[in-house]
């Protein structure tokens, strides 16, 4: 796999075409890459697929910024999770302003569902393993969930370095439980077929705590403003700096979701600390989401809301995108607050022809906790009457390790994280890899 993530790092090299100034080493036209899109997700496996990039950078003036830029990627995971997305992204279109166009398609055939208010909701491994006694099924704390998004988010200057935010886009939820015929048919092997059995999903479901409306998913058509404070010495890989945003969504339902309009306030907080000039980089984020206003479906509670975007999946607490380690939406309630801390380190670096690599180790401390809940109290479904445990309610969620970033240019970033929870709750397992691009934050 690592070798798979290099060799994306080297087509990257070899297939990107384009003109340039031979004296001033500036680009200028068209640049346009091909690779193949490779990476790995402790929760959604082994991605295969294809993507391009391709830049405008006119007569070079602006460079190393574009002028325009067009994204497109398709790709799959071995777990059944897919990503179909085209992005524009432009500084110069309207001039002095920020056009950011986003339109995404995601099936997840096998979506993680832990219940709600995180360390309320008991997770039982056994549930899903196969080598377990009280095996139920590999689908057990799963559901289905594809979800269609379109944004258009315009950015413009207020000052030196305060910017106000503002958009409008759709989000389109296609909510259900496991198609497990549909997954059956994908292998002949009977060890490996699912079972049509209980899952967490259907419980929460038959027991009404998610409603008849949110069981199926629907449209949620939204405005968003905000502002940004940004003193960050460079987009990519900041060396000191912050950069700050808080902004209002509004949410509305269309047919049989008009009862579920909500507001959501979100607080973001990143600060680049250098203690050693490039060579060693404190960095942390500290964020927060909640739900100021109204009711909100349970499966906008999994995403969390962006001013522009930048990745392709912004999934709720737990996971590659949030809190490494611990799983994917472990963290889910109307109200969360999360914090990542990463000390980033160049141990060498080096010149290949005209581009310049470093590579560098990157402990984290990941954290997340609920700040917001459910008010229904939950009991474990195969407790019996007990009721749900409570009392760590407001614990938060922890998990930490360690990063290695392999960079080319400062802007292309070969990142392999690898982490494991602190408390078994959030994940079982203690090896969880990701292999990605970029830094997370």
């Amino acid at each position: 796999m690592k070798k798979s993530a290099l060799l994306t790092l080297l087509l990257a090299l070899a297939w990107t075409v384009s003109a340039q100034d031979s004296t001033r080493h500036v680009r200028k036209g068209w640049t346009f890459g091909g690779l193949p899109s490779v990476a790995y997700d402790a929760d959604l496996g082994l991605q295969y697929g294809a993507l391009t990039n391709i830049y405008y950078f006119g007569d070079g003036s602006t460079y190393p910024e574009y002028l325009h830029s067009f994204y497109a990627e398709a790709a799959y995971t071995t777990k059944h999770f897919g990503i179909f997305r085209f992005a524009y992204d432009s500084k110069h279109l309207i001039p002095q302003h920020r056009l950011s166009v986003d339109l995404t398609y995601l099936p997840d055939q096998m979506c993680d569902f832990y219940g709600f208010n995180g360390y309320a909701s008991d997770y039982n491994p056994a549930y899903s393993s196969q080598d377990s006694a009280a095996y139920i099924s590999r689908a057990y704390y799963k559901y289905r969930r594809d979800l269609f998004r379109f944004s258009v988010d315009l950015q413009g200057s207020v000052s030196d370095h305060l910017y106000w935010n503002a958009g409008i886009g759709l989000l389109h939820f296609g909510v259900g439980r496991v198609d497990v015929n549909r997954l059956n048919s994908f292998t002949s092997d009977a060890s490996k077929q699912l079972p049509d059995t209980v899952s967490l999903f259907g419980y929460y479901m038959d027991r009404g705590y998610i409603s008849a409306q949110e069981a199926t998913g629907g449209a949620h058509p939204y405005v968003h403003a905000g502002m940004t404070f940004d003193t960050r010495d460079r987009q990519q890989n900041p060396t000191r700096g912050i950069h700050a945003d808080a902004f209002l969504t509004y949410y509305a339902g269309i047919g049989n979701m008009s009862d579920y309009n909500n507001v959501k306030l979100n607080l973001n907080f990143r600060q680049y600390i250098s203690l050693y000039g490039e060579k060693l980089i404190l960095a942390y984020r500290i964020g927060s989401q909640l739900n100021l206003a109204g009711n909100c479906p349970f499966y906008l509670n999994t995403y969390l809301n962006q001013l522009y975007m930048q990745r392709v999946l912004y999934e709720g607490l737990g996971g590659a995108n949030s809190v490494r380690g611990i799983m994917r939406n472990r963290i889910l309630a109307p109200g969360v607050a999360f914090t990542n801390v990463e000390l980033r380190t160049r141990l060498f670096q080096f010149k290949a022809g005209k581009n310049m690599f470093y590579a560098g180790l990157n402990p984290f401390l990941d954290a997340g906790m609920v700040v917001q809940p459910y008010d229904d109290v939950i009991p474990d479904p195969h407790a019996g009457t007990a009721a749900a445990d409570n009392s760590r309610l407001y614990d938060p969620h922890l998990a930490g390790g360690c990063g290695l970033k392999v960079a080319m240019n400062d802007n292309f970033v070969l990142s392999v994280d690898w982490a494991t929870a602190f408390d078994k709750q959030d994940n079982s397992k203690l090896s969880n890899l990701y292999i990605k691009m970029g830094y997370m934050f």
